[in-house]
């Protein structure tokens, strides 16, 4: 069993982070960057799915814990609705998108699968250090040889082979 000490273990955190390097490396297009408003609105959804995790993880409670994961969670939405418009305006192609949007769904899946497993618990909050069992989802990506990459999702040995850095699961 793990133990989620810090919101650093939590593996929605951790995919909201490579959400937000991914989405910071497409508003660093030229088309984009141009485009202050969208560029700092998706860049802001992004920080913020990162931001409420952490921030609700950290108040130890078991209602703000959940409260803030769903602000998460519609940021990560609010992103999906930007790259629509980041793809109408030709600011990004739709390779790129497809792999923003789908970053952005597995990270509301994410956190969905995470609130639900905390409203399940009979605890008040998470400040008295329960002990998880590992997430099933992350131990079969493991078990498949499955790496997480600023790419998306990947086998282990195709990213060495590709020279694509990566994390275990």
């Amino acid at each position: 069993m793990a133990s989620i000490k810090r919101f650093e273990d939590l593996f929605p955190w951790q995919r909201a982070r490579d959400l937000t390097k991914f989405i910071y490396f497409l508003t660093k297009k030229p088309k984009f960057f141009k485009d202050y408003g969208l560029k700092n609105q998706i860049e802001r959804a992004a920080v913020s799915v990162m931001a409420n995790q952490a921030e609700g993880f950290s108040r130890g409670t078991k209602i703000e814990l959940i409260n803030y994961f769903y602000i998460a969670k519609g940021s990560a939405g609010e992103i999906q609705s930007h790259l629509y418009i980041a793809s109408d305006l030709g600011y990004i192609d739709m390779s790129e998108f497809r792999k923003a949007y789908q970053l952005a769904d597995e990270c509301q899946k994410l956190i969905q699968s995470f609130v639900d497993k905390v409203k399940a618990e009979g605890m008040s909050g998470i400040q008295y250090k329960r002990v998880y069992k590992e997430d099933p989802f992350k131990k079969e990506l493991r078990d498949k040889g499955m790496v997480s990459t600023i790419s998306g999702l990947m086998k282990k040995e195709e990213a060495i082979k590709q020279g694509i850095s990566f994390q275990e699961m």
